[in-house]
């Protein structure tokens, strides 16, 4: 492994890989080779190497340190060495080894904190000490590279900053309680206008309740307002699975640019590098309203607008329901069946990233087998 003192000529100029990124450039119309943590374009000396191309296609992808110096396989001068270094375009990152297959959670989970300074000295990913999203946006390290490292979880014992001007950064922070205060009365309100609306009762949007006539509000308004509540609770979480699992985890799908990395950190990447920050475990609430406006949007069109005000308020409340169990599930000490969730949801962190999409439950997890063995 190189050391950062071995790194820092490079950093400034070139990017940052992963074995992974190597292994792909393995023929003659992309050939890259690795030795000594750095890496090597020498597609453009194919033609020109003196023992032929297929001497050096034999170790495309791969690295070539002990092969260079084998006098077997090939012996080669100082000028080929430095020859070597014009093709230069990056280095290889080390590896953060904190996730692992064989780990378990304790019911009274607690990671140590991370040694800021240790942690960026090793890896060159991000500095913890500084505001993160400028880091991103700037970035030299390649997509592969920063998914290894922003699924690997840091700890601290307070939240990163995310915004060098607080006005900014004010913005990025959520308090668990903040969701249910904002967003229950939304939800309840929807139930209220859905069961006037099922009713036929004109509510103008900010009518005081007490002079409608409620007295006209009929059983079977009430019932299909609560049973377009109930789909709405299904509804939500069909959404929760596929927006963690197609949008949150979007890795393969990810183009190789800053910005969009800078997006993906945005969005869900800082909750897998700091998933215990407390105040980065609910959605914050511009987020979700800009999330959850298509949805609404679409409700209205298939449903109608009665119908659509139950199905948002249901999937509004199971909303709450979901963030404040995600707090909960990183934080809180649980009864039985949370605990059990608990455990489900830290493995997906600590375990397999790639597994366990569920947080309120199972159910989807169990039906398009991604289920996360704990």
């Amino acid at each position: 492994m190189t050391t950062m003192d071995e790194k820092t000529p490079l950093k400034s100029r070139v990017r940052i890989f992963t074995v992974e990124d190597v292994a792909k450039h393995n023929t003659s119309s992309s050939c890259w080779v690795s030795r000594n943590g750095k890496v090597y374009n020498v597609t453009g000396f194919l033609n020109d190497h003196p023992g032929g191309d297929d001497l050096i296609l034999e170790w495309a992808g791969k690295d070539i340190t002990d092969a260079m110096a084998d006098p077997v396989e090939h012996t080669h001068s100082d000028s080929a060495y430095d020859m070597l270094e014009s093709y230069v375009i990056g280095r290889l990152g080390a590896e953060a080894n904190i996730v692992d297959k064989d780990w378990e959670a304790t019911d009274d989970f607690h990671p140590d904190d991370t040694d800021l300074s240790a942690d960026f000295e090793k890896c060159g990913f991000l500095d913890l000490r500084k505001p993160l999203l400028r880091q991103v946006w700037e970035s030299n390290f390649s997509k592969s590279f920063y998914l290894q490292q922003v699924h690997q979880p840091r700890h601290l014992a307070y939240s990163a900053r995310l915004f060098g001007p607080g006005f900014l950064e004010i913005f990025t922070l959520t308090t668990w309680y903040t969701v249910p205060i904002l967003w229950l009365p939304i939800s309840a309100f929807l139930f209220y206008r859905s069961i006037c609306q099922f009713s036929g009762i004109y509510a103008p949007l900010f009518a005081n309740p007490f002079e409608l006539p409620l007295d006209d509000i009929t059983t079977g308004s009430l019932l299909k307002t609560l049973s377009c509540f109930f789909a709405g609770n299904v509804i939500w979480t069909i959404l929760e699975y596929t927006l963690h699992r197609f949008l949150f985890h979007i890795d393969e799908w990810l183009p190789d640019s800053p910005v969009f990395l800078t997006l993906h950190f945005l969005l869900h990447g800082i909750h897998h590098y700091l998933p215990m920050d407390k105040l980065r475990l609910v959605m914050p609430p511009a987020l979700f309203f800009m999330l959850s406006f298509p949805f609404t949007r679409l409700a209205y069109v298939l449903f109608g607008i009665p119908a659509a005000n139950g199905v948002i308020s249901g999937a509004f409340a199971f909303y709450v329901l979901y963030d404040c169990m995600h707090y909960a599930l990183h934080h809180t000490k649980l009864p039985q069946y949370m605990r059990e969730m608990k455990k489900y949801h830290l493995a997906h962190h600590y375990k397999n990233f790639e597994l366990g999409f569920g947080v309120t439950s199972k159910i989807w997890d169990y039906v398009f087998n991604t289920v996360l063995p704990v």
